[in-house]
């Protein structure tokens, strides 16, 4: 007996900083509760499966660097050329599989830093690149349906510095302040929430969520799963 619900494949691991199991199982409960049976996998080998991909509705990646071979791409892609929705937050969907270029066109902006506290303040941890700063939300965001109801909204966590393409549909941005000891000598705003169209498929990013307790922000939560739904098959 089959079952009716959506199929959801949760790709999970890379670097252990960014907690991607603590940080994915804090959405199972969501993903179950909106009818999804969901399937949890530690690599992307599973993008290779073409006949499983086939029938996965939604696709959830934290997987931070790492490494992709050429046919888990392809399958990957090919799903989503398909109509499989692709979402993730942070590096588990920006910073995955730098070796791939085919997988940065894929997603449409890929970290490239988080500028960090002065030389002075640091002290060796992962804290040394949480800074305060805000997402700003776009006029397309108030009736988009992941960001609808959200305002703009303050966190002190890492900032992610994107390079990205025109072909991605903006919602929210950052913006990078010059302070006195920065090498560049004007403002830098980059993307911190938006969506790609690719074939059938629709893919959802959101670059905050460095560990769990930004996944709990109120804001940062809803926006991600939201963007989980919106982007589903």
């Amino acid at each position: 007996m089959t079952s009716n619900n959506k199929t959801a494949l949760v790709v999970r691991g890379g670097w252990d900083g960014h907690q991607p199991v603590e940080a994915t199982e804090l959405f199972l409960p969501y993903l179950r509760d909106n009818g999804y049976d969901v399937r949890v996998e530690e690599s992307p080998k599973i993008y290779a499966d073409a006949d499983y991909m086939a029938g996965v509705d939604l696709i959830v990646q934290c997987m931070t660097m790492s490494t992709i071979e050429k046919d888990e791409f392809q399958g990957l892609r090919t799903a989503v050329e398909n109509g499989t929705g692709l979402a993730g937050w942070h590096g588990g969907i920006a910073d995955s599989y730098r070796n791939n270029s085919d997988y940065l066109h894929l997603i449409g902006g890929q970290f490239a830093c988080h500028p960090g506290k002065h030389v002075d303040e640091q002290i060796g941890e992962q804290s040394d690149n949480y800074v305060p700063y805000t997402v700003n939300m776009l006029p397309a965001a108030a009736e988009h349906p992941i960001t609808q109801g959200i305002g703009d909204f303050d966190l002190v966590t890492e900032q992610y510095w994107v390079l990205s393409d025109d072909y991605i549909d903006v919602l929210a941005t950052t913006t990078q302040k010059v302070r006195e000891w920065d090498p560049w000598n004007r403002e830098v705003t980059s993307p911190a929430i938006w969506t790609r169209q690719w074939g059938q498929g629709k893919i959802f990013v959101c670059t905050p969520g460095h560990r769990v307790e930004i996944l709990q922000d109120n804001n940062v939560r809803t926006i991600i799963e939201r963007g989980m739904l919106w982007a589903s098959r």
